[in-house]
């Protein structure tokens, strides 16, 4: 059996200026974590570490999402300025806290008697049914000691064994 030699270079990732662009120019079309070290050429693992190791890898993001947002606010100011109605209500909702006036208007028409509602309220419960029940038994006789009874066919059982008091 042979063994071959593999030779193991430990991978060393720096942050180089061609890097730095690239993480700068990630963010600044809004990618983050993992899709942005993908777009950067680094392993979500290589980038990660990067970061952790070198502070300009952040300044290098946050300064591309600034850019970025920089752009798209500036292209919508320029579209409302130049007249689109839409551009200009989405600055005054999202940045200003703007909102439209809303209003409700609710028509009834017709009219409503109470004395006409309680009327047939009350023949409702003048005309309403009812049954006399057989005298059921009632929780207290239920409770007791020994106890069998047929209530509606079935048997109810309370009985059990006395229990024996001690006293100390």
């Amino acid at each position: 059996m042979t063994f071959y030699s593999l030779p193991f270079t430990p991978e060393r990732v720096e942050a180089t200026e061609a890097r730095l662009e690239a993480i700068y120019e990630a963010a600044k079309y809004g990618l983050k974590g993992d899709s942005l070290a993908m777009r950067a050429g680094l392993t979500p693992v290589q980038y990660r570490r990067l970061q952790e190791f070198d502070p300009l890898v952040e300044m290098a993001e946050l300064k591309g999402r600034a850019d970025g947002e920089w752009m798209a606010a500036k292209t919508l100011h320029e579209a409302a300025a130049e007249g689109d109605a839409k551009a200009a209500l989405d600055i005054l909702k999202h940045q200003h806290g703007w909102v439209s006036k809303q209003s409700v208007e609710v028509s009834v028409e017709g009219q409503i008697s109470v004395i006409a509602a309680l009327e047939k309220a009350q023949r409702r419960v003048i005309e309403a049914q009812y049954a006399e029940v057989e005298s059921a038994p009632t929780p207290s006789t239920l409770l007791t000691n020994q106890q069998t009874e047929i209530v509606d066919g079935y048997q109810l059982d309370n009985a059990r064994t006395p229990e024996k008091s001690t006293d100390v």
